[in-house]
């Protein structure tokens, strides 16, 4: 994905209308068949859209659900994980950090250079954070980032995300030198402990609540 100006990918959509029509025969009853079944057609993506970006009742909120599945399809991730980490950082309310960090996946301005940096975001500026689109784009790169970084690994990548790569490099430095992973329970910052259980609870509930809404059936 290109990041010259943000990262945004418009996608066009189209409806089918069907004409209506007029006395009883095979080919005009036809018709309207296929306009009937046009308009339920239409009904449902209005129900499923508004559904997408409603907050669920059980208190699992969930916004801009295609933003979200297209940041996945497009940096290999599991949607629910964005969701989860969504979820940790703001629960989908966006919002400007005590330490500065912006936006639904609470990214700080000078993580976000750095990512602008290295995926060609010349035009970039700090304010762009405050566009889900382009917060949603940032924080999925980082993720993969961090990702690719600890080989797939989710609990480094998402302990990463909260505590920073230096800190859990050397966590998982020190696991490796007494023989053994890095558990959630090596964690010895109680914050990042409680944030990576957070997100690890939150994304098994979005795939178990939101299958569709996030593309995963």
């Amino acid at each position: 994905m290109s990041y010259t100006r943000y990262s945004a990918v418009p996608r066009a959509r189209g409806r089918a209308r069907g004409g209506r029509t007029a006395g009883s025969s095979p080919g005009r009853s036809l018709l309207r068949l296929l306009g009937a079944t046009a308009a339920v057609v239409v009904l449902v993506a209005v129900v499923v859209t508004r559904v997408e970006n409603e907050p669920s009742r059980s208190g699992l909120p969930l916004g801009d659900a295609a933003l979200i599945r297209e940041q996945a399809a497009d940096k290999h991730l599991d949607p629910a994980l964005i969701a989860g980490v969504i979820f940790a950082e703001t629960k989908f309310e966006p919002r400007t950090s005590a330490t500065g960090a912006l936006g639904l996946m609470q990214l700080e301005p000078a993580t976000a250079e750095y990512i602008a940096h290295r995926s060609g975001g010349t035009r970039f500026t700090t304010e762009d954070l405050a566009t889900p689109k382009i917060n949603l784009a940032y924080g999925s790169w980082y993720l993969r980032y961090l990702l690719d970084h600890y080989e797939g690994d989710e609990l480094l990548a998402v302990a990463a995300y909260n505590a920073g790569l230096a800190n859990v490099d050397a966590w998982t430095a020190k696991a490796r030198a007494d023989g053994r992973r890095l558990t959630v329970a090596d964690i010895p910052f109680p914050e990042t402990r409680a944030y990576v259980e957070r997100v690890m609870r939150a994304q098994a509930a979005y795939r178990a609540v939101y299958p569709h809404a996030l593309g995963l059936r």
